[in-house]
């Protein structure tokens, strides 16, 4: 199965975020960064995990750039997932709600709901724990591949 882990990072918390996901989906899974990706590098992608952190209460400005050269059905058959990395606080956005409804809007198929990754402090690191989180996340997402 082609399989991508698509992430947007600032201080390096949502690429860590990132990777331990990739790991998890297992061998061949590619982790690439949203700089300079194009839709073109979806082709033949069959499962894409996509994430970036909460940037004034949306997805980063690069991810939402990207999101935005997605036509309607570009991921019609493409199973799809979407995290996002965020400051523990009372309200914070919600950018993996966003990236989800976007990436469904495409035309992907959802198969696990969004989760966000505490981030401590606005730079990082990782809260403890966050990357055991990750790791669950992801493995919950293995079983739908199955189908």
């Amino acid at each position: 199965m082609s399989t991508l882990v698509v992430y947007d990072s600032n201080y390096g918390n949502t690429r860590i975020v990132a990777e331990q996901i990739a790991a998890e989906l297992g061998e061949g899974t590619a982790v690439v960064s949203v700089v300079g990706l194009t839709p073109d590098r979806l082709i033949g992608v069959e499962l894409l995990v996509v994430g970036c952190p909460i940037i004034g209460w949306r997805p980063s400005p690069r991810m939402q750039a990207f999101l935005a050269q997605l036509g309607v059905g570009m991921l019609h058959g493409v199973r799809a997932a979407a995290f996002d990395t965020r400051v523990r606080l009372f309200i914070h956005g919600d950018a993996a709600g966003r990236i989800s409804h976007a990436l469904e809007k495409a035309g992907a198929h959802i198969v696990a709901k969004p989760h966000g990754f505490i981030v401590d402090g606005r730079e990082g690191p990782l809260a403890a724990g966050e990357l055991d989180k990750a790791a669950e996340w992801a493995g919950s997402i293995v079983p739908t591949l199955r189908r």
